[in-house]
């Protein structure tokens, strides 16, 4: 990541809920990077078994592999790094990694839960489970600072998959709309949905034609055909505290 670098939306972390995120942020054209560190909890999942649209199940680490490559096709820009502080800026926010410094109108924060890269912020609202620290949010996923927002776990919500990655959607849909260029849906409707009305194809919608439609019909069925044709290479992580040799 080059010094000073810019963007619109910083996502801190890189499992599902930073994921989901930032595939609809990206998808409307703001600049998304997510900063990641590795870390996801997902990794130590065995085999997922309650993720809709898998009624076998699904290797979790193929899940996040997916996810990540949709993140790149939408445009979000990925940077391996560990975030050590957040500060509030005269345009939004400043976030110090190793040796780099990224500057960001809006942060999503979706780590578990770890929050010591925001200790500089003396106004958000926290709040202590045990040892464990969440953010205090509203119902959209707001923090009590302007243009912070927390997704997933970090939320307090429920710590499964699904859950994780919906609020993630919910966080950048929320962001689009706090946002001041204009959004309606992400949506992607047959010819003549909105047209067909006598209305404008809203903000972030799409008409396509029945073989605009066949063929990415078949071409996601070929991309999966071939992803799925072996096993993924890697195998679960184990909990840090168990002995793994």
């Amino acid at each position: 990541m080059p010094a000073n670098d810019t963007t619109a939306v910083a996502i801190i972390g890189g499992g599902v809920a930073g994921q989901a995120a930032g595939i609809f942020t990206a998808r409307h054209g703001l600049e998304t990077v997510i900063l990641d560190s590795g870390d996801s909890l997902l990794k130590r999942n065995a085999h997922l078994e309650n993720y809709p649209g898998f009624p076998t199940g699904v290797d979790a680490r193929f899940l996040l592999s997916q996810m990540r490559e949709q993140t790149e096709l939408a445009g979000c820009r990925w940077v391996d790094a560990t975030v050590h502080q957040v500060n509030q800026a005269e345009d939004g926010f400043t976030i110090e990694t190793t040796g780099d410094q990224l500057v960001a109108r809006y942060v999503i924060a979706a780590t578990k839960n770890s929050v010591a890269y925001l200790d500089h912020l003396n106004e958000i609202d926290v709040i202590q489970r045990g040892s464990k620290t969440f953010l205090e949010v509203d119902r959209r996923g707001r923090t009590t600072i302007e243009g912070l927002y927390a997704a997933g776990r970090l939320a307090l919500e429920p710590h499964q998959t699904i859950v994780c990655a919906g609020h993630g959607a919910k966080i950048g849909f929320t962001i689009l709309e706090d946002d001041d260029e204009p959004f309606y849906q992400d949506w992607v409707a047959p010819e003549g949905y909105f047209t067909g009305r006598g209305r404008e194809v809203p903000p972030g919608c799409e008409e396509i034609d029945d073989k605009e439609r066949i063929n990415r019909e078949a071409h996601s069925r070929e991309a999966l055909r071939a992803k799925l044709a072996n096993p993924f290479p890697e195998r679960p992580q184990q909990h840090p505290s168990v002995d793994d040799n």
